[in-house]
């Protein structure tokens, strides 16, 4: 099912005319805002096609073992020149294995001149319960990045027909609220980290009639923004309870509080005229590791309890970045010093010696004998080789991915873990 244009209807607005629209409003969505029956009847049946409490509370995203499955490609659909939607067919039989909560990502998996390439693409449309029969869609959003391998092909090369592998939905940037009712989400979000935010301001808007959302997005231009119809169509709907706000970091707004880089300076002035934190229940961050970090750090300095924010981070897909399809080379050599690294994959366990002067991370030891281990960035964002640490000691460099839940119950990012003792366990099972 091919997903569709949602541009605004009944009027036709250049780029320029659909950023300004959006102006520089500085009361807060109003909360008690009414609109009209037919309308509300619309949100209605829109939200009935949700999964059931499609974001957050009991229902919030469950880590689960991750699989490829091959998907046919239905429409590859332009954004901006440099960004492309690609949405991709989901066979009934295969419809509870891509059922996912909105902010959740995919992993796309392909062999470009003789080499695998892994992905990771949040899902930019909210979930849909699919029709007796159909198994639906699943829509992901690609930008083109300078030197990017993949997202290079994807954007000139990707056309509908063709089969990825996609994995099964992961990913934890998603809604911790039990209810909706009354409350108010905040997005602030960089180039194509507005991604997971479209999949969660929809369906907020949709799943409760007095649930608010606040978004702030960063581009460089006009021509940078990626789902700019959509967005405006989103503001249409919900005139009084969405607050869109488009910051050009190298075109002129009107308001000079939406003109420029976003700097410390600039987003604390937002929280006092635009968002003031009292007023926001949940904070979703994401964007390259500047702009997120720079989010938290003054989130954190106006008191914003670190649990109502989250964050996800999104890597480039540049010529420099870690491929791991089959583990880096390493070579054990006789009476050398070695560590035992044991692993439990889909109830079979494996073990592999791993040099000590290697420092070679657990994923990259495993894959050297399971091709199969789940990994998608490498990068310790995604969380897709999360396993639990069972007996032994690791240091992760990185992690940007687990909870500080997940990690008092022992789990740990095997791209990042590199062993610290003669013998390490870990179960990617549980």
């Amino acid at each position: 099912m091919a997903a569709k244009n949602l541009g605004s209807v009944g009027r036709v607005a250049s780029a320029s005319e659909r950023i300004e629209t959006s102006g520089l409003d500085t009361r807060p969505p109003a909360s008690g805002a009414t609109r009209p029956t037919s309308d509300l009847a619309g949100a209605a049946s829109v939200a009935g096609a949700f999964l059931q409490s499609a974001v957050g509370g009991e229902h919030v995203a469950k880590r689960r073992r991750a699989r490829f499955h091959p998907l046919t490609v239905a429409e590859v659909r332009p954004l901006t020149d440099d960004a492309v939607e690609v949405t991709f067919e989901v066979p009934d039989e295969l419809a509870d294995d891509y059922s996912y909560l909105p902010g959740q990502y995919v992993a796309i998996r392909a062999t470009l001149d003789g080499k695998e390439l892994r992905r990771s693409y949040s899902i930019c449309r909210p979930p849909q319960r699919p029709s007796a029969g159909m198994g639906g869609s699943i829509s992901v959003a690609i930008k083109r990045d300078l030197g990017g391998r993949f997202s290079t092909w994807a954007n000139s090369e990707l056309k509908a027909g063709d089969t990825l592998d996609v994995m099964s939905p992961e990913g934890t940037f998603t809604s911790t609220l039990d209810d909706l009712d009354g409350k108010h989400l905040v997005g602030i979000a960089a180039g194509s980290g507005i991604t997971p935010l479209m999949a969660l301001a929809h369906t907020v808007l949709a799943r409760s009639a007095s649930a608010r959302f606040t978004l702030v997005y960063t581009n460089r231009s006009t021509r940078d923004v990626m789902f700019l119809e959509e967005l405006a169509e989103l503001k249409d709907r919900y005139p009084a309870r969405l607050a869109l706000h488009h910051v050009l970091s190298r075109e002129q707004r009107t308001a000079p509080l939406l003109s420029g880089r976003i700097d410390a300076e600039k987003l604390e002035r937002m929280l006092e005229v635009l968002i003031p934190p009292a007023t926001v229940d949940e904070w979703f961050l994401c964007g390259p590791f500047e702009l997120v970090q720079l989010a938290r750090d003054t989130l954190a300095a106006a008191s914003v309890p670190v649990k109502h924010v989250r964050y996800e981070l999104f890597t480039t897909d540049t010529a420099d970045r870690v491929e791991g399809e089959r583990g880096r080379p390493v070579v054990v050599e006789r009476g050398e010093p070695t560590v035992a690294i044991e692993f439990t994959l889909d109830g079979q366990s494996s073990t592999v010696e791993s040099p000590v002067s290697a420092n070679e991370s657990i994923l990259n030891a495993a894959l050297r004998v399971r091709p199969d281990v789940p990994f998608a960035c490498a990068g310790g964002v995604c969380g897709t080789c999360r396993a639990r640490l069972i007996t032994g000691d690791v240091a992760m460099t990185e992690n940007y991915a687990l909870e500080p839940d997940e990690l008092e119950r022992g789990y740990v990012l095997t791209c990042q873990s590199h062993p610290k003792s003669d013998r390490v366990v870990v179960d990617y099972d549980v």
